[in-house]
């Protein structure tokens, strides 16, 4: 017998879109970009559960569901977040000439352990995008990040918290 909201089934490569978000300015940004395109999960009409950690949008996290609006051109642009996943979002950016250098490999390596995932901008640019899970040892987290940047290994900003969070 199936629930009332349908047998779950993994996503089909069809269920994939790309859902855009406008950025807000600030001065602070490194990279000039005015949006960023975040893959997602379709669950309805105009509703989508982000798939990718994003590295430019603040108060995004990955596993999240937002409302989309599709233009004229089939370009599905963020409209808000209709649930939250209780996943933050922390980037974190190597300093070239720190004890870690611009290694992407070492960020990771000191942060596998809490269970965070990410990604890596690119490799003239090391920015790490991670997920830190809401189960994660956030106190944990946020102490290996402020010795992180004491240390001189890397930059760090939180671009999407919870109140668990905050409570850490």
């Amino acid at each position: 017998m199936s629930s009332p909201v349908g047998p779950q089934r993994p996503p089909r490569e069809a269920d994939q879109i790309k859902v855009w978000f406008r950025l807000v300015p600030r001065e602070d940004r490194l990279v000039p970009y005015e949006t960023e395109g975040l893959w997602a999960t379709r669950l309805g009409p105009d509703t989508a559960r982000v798939d990718n950690v994003p590295f430019l949008r603040d108060g995004v996290a990955e596993g999240e569901t937002v409302r989309f609006r599709t233009d004229g051109d089939g370009v599905h642009w963020a409209a808000g977040r209709v649930r939250d996943s209780g996943n933050c979002t922390v980037r974190v950016l190597p300093l070239p000439d720190g004890p870690l250098g611009p290694d992407v490999r070492a960020v990771h390596e000191r942060l596998a352990g809490f269970g965070l995932t990410g990604e890596v901008f690119s490799a003239d640019f090391p920015l790490v995008a991670l997920t830190v899970p809401g189960g994660a040892d956030l106190r944990g987290v946020k102490a290996l990040l402020a010795r992180g940047r004491d240390e001189g290994w890397w930059h760090f900003e939180v671009s999407c918290v919870t109140e668990a969070w905050w409570g850490a």
